[in-house]
């Protein structure tokens, strides 16, 4: 008699392809929020607690980081020495972050993590009031504390999987005076290989569901760019705004189920 179990693996794994592509045509819609939404998906579709849910992201953050990354270096006029600077001051706080981050109660770190969903969305919400969007920006530091930025940034990557370039970008615009656009690509150097060691690092402990993330990453990878294409077609606050809910939705039902 047939084994049922290579039917049920495909069956599995096609389904969870199909979460990976939905979740990175909405990351790409978003401008961010692929691994954000990841997270309490696979806590809330498949039942993994924290820690796993956010190492399992992780395989899919990685690669779409890294892609990232090189749009941007073609497109945009980044320095590499700057890129370098943010990227290895990330890595030692994000490996330091991602070890705390196993080790604690993972009922803990979901209601933590859920509290960070919420104040990322209330600082989405107050960037969209009037008179808040950036303009002329000038630099109000000076460049030598960028490594702080890294290490800031760093830290948020490694403990939530996520978070790293949200806080980045907006400090390299408002106190180094950068472009958005340069700002947005230096924040994906910095988290690009604090993404690559908070995923060992989470592997290392034994967080990581490689049967899922490797479908999922692939199926975000191969819509992300469909959209980013839609969020050219729409209008930038009626998305962040939605952006917004959905986060503080997502956060709601992840403190209500304790």
């Amino acid at each position: 008699m047939p084994d049922p179990l290579p039917a049920h693996f495909l069956l599995s794994s096609l389904l969870i392809f199909g979460l990976g592509g939905l979740l990175g045509a909405v990351g790409g819609l978003f401008g961010i929020g692929g691994g954000l939404i990841a997270i309490p998906a696979l806590g809330l579709l498949f039942g993994m607690d924290q820690q796993l849910a956010q190492g399992t992201a992780l395989v899919m953050i990685a690669p779409n980081v890294l892609i990232g990354f090189w749009q941007y270096r073609r497109r945009a006029d980044i320095a590499l020495r700057t890129a370098l600077v943010l990227g290895l001051s990330a890595v030692l706080a994000t490996y330091l972050s991602a070890r705390a981050a196993t080790a604690i109660d993972a009922q803990l770190l979901r209601r933590v993590f859920a509290c960070f969903m919420i104040g990322l969305a209330l600082y989405f919400l107050w960037r969209l009031l009037p008179g808040r969007a950036a303009t002329v920006q000038h630099a109000r530091v000076s460049p030598r504390w960028m490594p702080l930025v890294g290490v800031v940034g760093g830290a948020f990557s490694g403990f939530f999987s996520v978070g790293g370039g949200v806080v980045a970008a907006p400090a390299l615009v408002g106190l180094f005076g950068m472009r958005q656009a340069a700002a947005q690509g230096l924040a994906l150097a910095l988290v690009t290989p604090g993404a690559v060691v908070a995923l060992a690092t989470y592997a290392h402990a034994g967080h990581v569901d490689w049967a899922c993330g490797i479908p999922l990453s692939l199926g975000g990878m191969l819509t992300i760019s469909w959209g980013v294409a839609l969020a050219h077609r729409m209008p930038e606050r009626r998305l962040r705004a939605l952006f917004a809910l959905c986060l503080i939705a997502t956060a709601l039902v992840m403190l209500v189920r304790g």
